[in-house]
């Protein structure tokens, strides 16, 4: 009898501990790419950060087909919307951070004339802990909707 207490117990604790999904891992999905209405000007990418087992920043994002990047917020000042640049974003551990639509984003400078609507391109996000992710993402024209992948 003794023996079955010690197998449920120990049952229930491996039961516990898998249900728990492990330690958290720094992830990106949902990311896209809208390319401005007007050639020339920035396009934006827009993307949800899972935050790891320890907290660290977003310091980038990058494209080997952008010129530049900056990291940006919208807000509302009033009756007055305004963008301004942020250095770097933190990322609290086991957070889910969203990059969207009048919030924060990533403007894309001097995008390659070649990306088109329907394409993919690369963005790499570049984290305080020495990591770096690169997500494949889907490119979409301005004013069209992203689909989501979950």
């Amino acid at each position: 009898m003794r023996r079955s207490g010690r197998s449920i117990l120990a049952a229930t604790l491996l039961a516990a501990i898998t249900g728990c999904g492990g330690p958290a891992t720094l992830s990106v999905d949902d990311a896209y790419v809208r390319l401005p209405a007007v050639a020339g000007r920035p396009g934006v990418a827009y993307f949800t950060i899972h935050g790891g087992a320890e907290p660290t920043r977003l310091l980038s994002v990058t494209s080997p087909v952008v010129v530049r990047t900056e990291l940006h917020e919208s807000m509302n000042r009033g009756a007055m919307a305004t963008m301004v640049p942020i250095r770097d974003v933190p990322v609290a551990a086991s957070a889910k951070l969203i990059f969207a639509p009048g919030g924060r984003h990533a403007m894309l400078f001097d995008i390659n004339a070649r990306v088109k609507p329907g394409k993919n391109i690369p963005l790499v996000f570049t984290f305080a802990n020495n990591q770096r992710i690169e997500v494949d993402v889907p490119v979409i024209a301005a004013g069209d909707t992203a689909h989501h992948h979950h």
